[in-house]
């Protein structure tokens, strides 16, 4: 099978790495600094979206 996906390099660097697959177009891929979450500055959230925030603050 053959394709072409735009991908985040952390979620296929494995298979690139294997040589499962082949980086193609990479001058146009710029680097990509890293996610980021933005979220209302209130006080109180809920203690599910503090556990998130906490599970994102600690991802590697």
């Amino acid at each position: 099978m053959v394709g072409i996906a735009y991908l985040p390099e952390d979620h296929v660097l494995p298979l690139i790495d294997d040589g499962r697959l082949v980086r193609v177009l990479d001058e146009w891929c710029p680097p990509f600094p890293g996610y980021h979450l933005y979220y209302p500055s209130r006080r109180q959230h809920s203690s599910g979206f503090i556990v998130l925030i906490e599970a994102l603050r600690h991802r590697e």
